[in-house]
């Protein structure tokens, strides 16, 4: 079979990371495996035998010190590092029979996940409203309006996304 590349779009939200690892688990059952994730929902996919991969998703900024030590750490543990996305770490291991490997082995570790995914989308929040209550005021009718109304949609966003992941975390304190 020869190799190629294709590329598919389709979006995730930040508290989907366990619909994101079935799917991209599905694409290596198809034959279709990820080699790259690419901001705003592109992923490049590189054409093979099909495999039953798990793929997992960590969030961390990774600094440069820190970078070797961690990738080391599921390196040694079997998983193998296929990229980094605004934050968002991906592995993937092959999958032994009837078991889907984790890379969090307490609802704790998983919860810490997703506090850190918090404090990233909490620097934003000045950000937005910044733009909502300085740029909009200051710009011209005909612009100032669709700024404003872009500007309270992600916020809108915003709040969603913080409200699903705080449930997300709920879930795993109530397990």
């Amino acid at each position: 079979m020869s190799t190629q590349s294709i590329s598919k779009f389709k979006w995730f939200w930040a508290w989907q990371d366990e619909k994101e690892e079935a799917w991209l688990s599905e694409m290596s059952a198809d034959g279709y495996h990820l080699q790259t994730s690419h901001s705003f929902g592109y992923y490049t996919f590189v054409s093979g035998e099909p495999a039953d991969y798990t793929y997992r998703l960590d969030y961390l900024n990774v600094s440069r010190d820190e970078r070797e030590s961690y990738y080391q750490l599921f390196e040694d543990a079997g998983w193998e590092f296929i990229g980094a996305m605004a934050g968002w770490q991906y592995f993937r291991i092959p999958t032994p029979a009837d078991e889907k490997p984790e890379i969090y082995t307490d609802p704790e570790s998983k919860i810490r996940k997703y506090e850190r995914l918090i404090y990233t989308l909490l620097l934003f929040l000045p950000i937005f409203v910044i733009f909502l209550s300085v740029w909009s005021r200051n710009l011209p009718a005909p612009i100032g309006l669709p700024v404003t109304i872009l500007i309270g949609t992600l916020m809108i966003l915003f709040a969603v996304s913080m409200f699903k992941i705080i449930q997300r975390i709920n879930q795993l304190k109530r397990r």
